[in-house]
């Protein structure tokens, strides 16, 4: 993602203007422009894929948005998951649901997964501490490329995959990377390994 020039907007200004045009995300006022690689869609279109068997596997009332918004109340701030999980039972409880595709209790997430891009700082640090904040109980930070800073993926850099599991308030984080087995609290019965992710990602030459 590259990040535009500085405009200040609301939140609800950014929710009745650019809610269609997913493009953009807002942080603390600020327009981000999103700009995805083919390789990242790539790397979400799997994730997404593998949730979804285990999803109707073992029929649960969870689905996955293409379109939400998740608003964080009290801020001027956004978010627009590269693959979210949500608990089709929670959302009569969401105050927007009803109008548009916005999220604003944790309780109706059930997994977010964000595919590094160019602006890896806000996924590993930012995000990571508004959805403890917000409540989501499992947060996937997917660094295909390995480009997050050492102090997150360690030495050498190599591509990883984060999975955080919220504990009380804060995340437990835990490193994948190789053909490590991903573990998962929300979804225990996942078969998907690190390199297969990673893998997702590259080109495939005929």
């Amino acid at each position: 993602m590259v990040q535009s020039a500085p405009k200040i907007i609301t939140v609800d200004e950014f929710i009745s203007c650019y809610s269609e045009c997913d493009r953009y995300e807002l942080i603390d006022g600020e327009l981000i422009e999103i700009e995805p690689t083919g390789p990242h869609e790539q790397v979400s279109a799997l994730i997404g894929r593998k949730l979804n068997v285990e999803i109707d596997r073992h029929d649960l009332s969870y689905f996955i948005s293409h379109r939400c918004l998740i608003k964080l109340l009290g801020t001027e701030t956004a978010f627009r998951p590269d693959v979210i999980v949500l608990d089709q039972t929670q959302l009569i409880n969401e105050p927007l649901w009803q109008q548009e595709p916005v999220i604003t209790l944790g309780n109706s997430i059930k997994l977010i997964a964000e595919v590094v891009s160019t602006n890896w700082q806000n996924d590993y640090a930012r995000k990571a501490e508004d959805y403890a904040l917000l409540g989501v109980p499992e947060y996937w930070i997917v660094d295909y490329l390995g480009i997050g800073g050492r102090e997150y993926i360690g030495k050498p850099k190599q591509p990883t995959v984060t999975i955080c599991t919220l504990i009380e308030d804060e995340y437990q984080k835990q490193l994948y990377q190789n053909n490590d087995q991903l573990i998962s609290s929300i979804f225990p019965n996942l078969q998907l390994t690190a390199q297969q992710v990673f893998t997702a990602g590259r080109s495939i030459i005929q």
